[in-house]
């Protein structure tokens, strides 16, 4: 019994002395990729950033109030363009400036109400896309500065080697050039992975955006060439 709780205790402390050397050896390689490190790292800084903002935004201008057009509509039909007007004050979201937007053209060419609203629809896309072709920027610059860490890494190593008198190599002494070399390139990739994936999801959200501003103009410009009772 004595024996067994030996060991169990044993067991436990070497798998925490484990699990901490692992730890402390992760932060270690880290460190190892150098100066490369620290562009990388702005990057991830710079496209989670980015990110967040944009989400945010997106999911914003997605909100919209089913019953919006319907009360739109309405208002139109009564006459009530300043009720019209009104509620589209008080809904901040791209479709609802678009359509404040015809509202208040209303009684020009319907063409040029088209235009209006298009224009308008154009300048909501343009801020919800802001900051995007950075983040595809982040998704395709970090891999190429991991690359050129482990260009500079392994130039490293063979210049380590060149020092060496005799040619016996020590493996710890090209361990600096070596990790350099490998972390870079993984640090380098985990970026520009994770910031491609997230520039494609928010390209996918701002479309669906673009979806609903150009489904919403149809049945407003629907709803002006409507025939009067």
């Amino acid at each position: 019994m004595l024996f067994q709780i030996t060991v169990t205790d044993s067991l436990s402390t070497v798998q925490n002395a484990v699990s901490g050397e692992i730890s402390l050896k992760w932060w270690e390689m880290a460190l190892k990729g150098g100066w490369i490190m620290i562009p990388i790292a702005v990057l991830s800084v710079i496209a989670v950033f980015i990110f967040i903002d944009r989400y945010l935004a997106i999911r914003k201008a997605q909100k919209i109030d089913n019953n919006f057009m319907d009360r739109i509509k309405e208002y139109i039909h009564e006459g009530r363009i300043d009720s019209a007007t009104a509620m589209c004050k008080s809904t901040d979201n791209p479709v609802s400036k678009m359509i404040l937007k015809g509202i208040n053209r209303i009684g020009h060419p319907l063409n040029d109400v088209s235009t209006a609203i298009e224009n308008v629809g154009k300048l909501e896309v343009y801020k919800l896309e802001k900051n995007l072709p950075t983040l595809a920027t982040v998704a395709g610059a970090a891999p190429m500065i991991g690359f050129l860490g482990t260009v500079i890494g392994m130039i490293r190593a063979f210049y380590d080697m060149s020092q060496v008198a005799g040619g016996n190599v020590d493996i710890q002494l090209l361990s600096d050039g070596i990790y350099t070399a490998m972390v870079t390139t993984v640090a380098g990739l985990l970026v520009g992975i994770v910031a491609y994936l997230a520039y494609n999801m928010l390209v996918a959200k701002v479309e669906k955006v673009v979806f609903n501003l150009e489904a919403t103009t149809t049945e407003f410009m629907d709803l002006l060439n409507e025939p009067a009772n």
